[in-house]
C-alpha cells in the first residue's frame, strides 16, 4: 500500500470506446471529483492496471494521453502526477469547433462526409439565416468522430456564397470553422439549445446505436460580429459519449 488515491473503476472489454480513451476516463473523472488533487501522485502504474484491469501498454497510452492534454506531470523515476493546473477533459461552454476540442483533450478527430451539396434554403431556414427563400445553402452532414468512436451526427447549413468554392473542399479531416475563418468569416457566439431524444434509424446507423438509445440534440444558429446569423447546425450526440459542463448564476 502506498499513500496515492485508489483509482476506482475499470475498463471494460467490448465497451465501444477504446480500452485507453476508457481509462483516460476514469483518470480524468477521479481529477474531477477531486479524488486525485492538482498536484498530487497517481498510484503506481502497476496498481493501476491491476485497478483498471488493462495492460501497462495501454495505460502508457492513456497517462501520455493525459500529459499531452497538460492533465498530468509525469517524474522519472518517480510516477505520475497531476498538473496544478489541470484541464478538464470536458465539452466546452465557450464556442469552439469539434477539432478545436479533440485537440486540446488530446485526441484525434475524423469526419465521415454523408452529404456536402448546395441546393435552395427552404422557409424555415431562411428565417433561421434572415436570408431570402431559395438562397443557395451548402449543407454539410458528417460524422464526427474520435480515435475512430462515432460520436455525433452532424448537419451545418451555410450560405453557399460564404465560401464560394466550398463544395470542392474535402471535410473529412478538414474543419468548417477554419474554413470560415480563412475566409474571413469568424462566429463569435452561438445561441443553441439542447434536448434528449431517442435515436431515430438514420441516427442510430451512424452512430453505432440502436433505434430509441438516448441521444442529445444541439440545435445551434452562429453569430457573426455584427450579430448576423452564419450558419446553423444540427448535431446529435451519442447520450452515453457526451457530457456539457455550463455554470450558472443566481441574479
Amino acid at each position: 500500500m502506498n499513500d496515492s488515491p485508489e483509482v476506482s473503476g475499470a475498463a471494460l472489454p467490448g465497451y465501444p470506446e477504446p480500452l485507453w480513451i476508457q481509462a483516460v476516463q476514469v483518470i480524468q473523472g477521479e481529477i474531477d471529483r477531486g479524488v486525485l488533487q492538482p498536484g498530487g501522485r497517481l498510484p503506481p502504474e502497476r496498481q493501476l492496471c491491476l485497478q483498471l484491469g488493462i495492460s501497462r501498454v495501454t495505460l502508457r497510452k492513456a497517462l501520455n494521453s493525459l500529459v499531452e492534454a497538460g492533465v498530468l506531470n509525469p517524474s522519472h523515476g518517480r510516477g505520475w502526477y497531476v498538473a496544478r493546473s489541470a484541464r478538464k477533459k470536458e465539452w466546452p461552454n465557450t464556442l469552439e469547433s469539434f477539432s478545436e476540442t479533440a485537440a486540446r483533450m488530446g485526441l484525434t478527430p475524423h469526419s465521415k462526409v454523408l452529404r456536402a451539396e448546395t441546393s435552395p434554403a427552404t422557409i424555415d431556414e431562411a428565417e433561421q439565416l434572415a436570408i431570402a427563400p431559395g438562397t443557395p445553402l451548402f449543407r454539410l452532414e458528417r460524422v464526427r468522430l474520435l480515435e475512430g468512436v462515432a460520436i455525433a451526427l452532424d448537419l451545418t447549413r451555410l450560405r453557399q456564397a460564404l465560401v464560394p468554392d466550398i463544395e470542392r473542399l474535402d471535410f473529412q479531416e478538414r474543419s468548417l470553422y477554419a474554413t470560415l475563418s480563412a475566409a474571413g468569416v469568424e462566429p463569435v457566439r452561438a445561441d443553441s439549445t439542447i434536448e434528449a431524444t431517442k435515436a431515430g434509424e438514420r441516427a442510430a446507423e451512424h452512430l453505432d446505436l440502436a433505434p430509441g438509445d438516448p441521444v442529445l440534440v444541439m440545435r445551434q444558429v452562429a453569430l457573426g460580429a455584427q450579430q448576423e446569423p452564419l450558419f446553423v447546425s444540427t448535431i446529435q450526440y451519442a447520450g452515453d459519449r457526451y457530457r456539457l459542463r455550463t455554470s450558472f448564476a443566481r441574479s
